[in-house]
């Protein structure tokens, strides 16, 4: 049995209070028995080095703590303090941990809120996914499917179509894994499970559950506790659970 925990949207700013979510968080990670952390895209809020110096110190534990960069996240910056490394490429990574695989893709585009896979990060995928030998989950920061949030679902993945190709001429490929959305969700994508992690720094809140014109300043919710997803991954099945985190 493989535990995972996924956590997404951290967007350290350098504030006390971005500072003291995460480390509320990760307090409570490192007492779980888990053995993985799994953390879907927007590490940084302005994607500054500090930001990630940040990040570098407090993302730690001692079982894998795997990333990967969203929309508010910056590659040059990404690479020189979290890998070590230069360019502004795509930043994608092959991880194992557990006894599974993670094919971790960028889907950012360079100052766009939006997603796209681009051409490079499809075919880097497509052959991690024809050479594995472990199952293979995949994750992004952008969901590629709608969460019936008008304002979330205008900056989704732009080609999920392409993904979904992908993901079904593999058998290895045994669900995808996203953040972006500040709201804990689940769904299914190219005929695999689909969980969306909820937000660190905030959450966002659904139009049916009030009254409000929602905008993109009143719809994340910065009192809502920080939340995960528990992933157990036993005998080839994946079962989710979500909890929020108060202490």
């Amino acid at each position: 049995m493989t535990i995972i925990a996924h956590i997404s949207d951290t967007h350290f700013d350098g504030t006390a209070r971005a500072l003291d979510r995460v480390r509320r968080t990760m307090a409570y990670l490192r007492g779980c028995d888990i053995d993985v952390i799994l953390v879907t895209g927007d590490l940084a809020d302005h994607g500054d080095v500090k930001e990630y110096d940040q990040v570098k110190a407090e993302l730690v534990a001692d079982i894998p703590v795997l990333m990967l960069p969203g929309n508010h996240d910056d590659r040059a910056a990404y690479r020189k303090i979290l890998l070590d490394s230069d360019g502004s490429e795509p930043v994608n990574q092959l991880k194992s941990a557990g006894g599974l695989l993670f094919a971790l893709c960028d889907s950012t585009i360079p100052g766009e809120d939006e997603g796209l896979l681009a051409p490079e990060t499809l075919t880097w995928l497509r052959t991690v996914l024809a050479d594995a030998e472990e199952p293979v989950f995949v994750g992004l920061h952008h969901h590629p499917i709608r969460l019936n949030n008008p304002l979330l679902d205008s900056i989704r993945l732009r080609n999920p179509e392409d993904l979904a190709a992908v993901l079904r001429a593999s058998s290895a490929a045994r669900a995808v894994f996203c953040g972006h959305a500040h709201a804990a969700a689940a769904g299914t994508f190219a005929g695999l499970p689909l969980i969306a992690a909820p937000g660190i720094f905030s959450t966002t809140r659904l139009p049916w559950t009030t009254t409000d014109q929602l905008g993109w300043v009143n719809t994340f919710d910065r009192e809502d506790v920080p939340g995960v997803v528990f992933h157990v991954v036993e005998d080839g099945e994946l079962t989710s659970h979500f909890r929020s985190i108060t202490g």
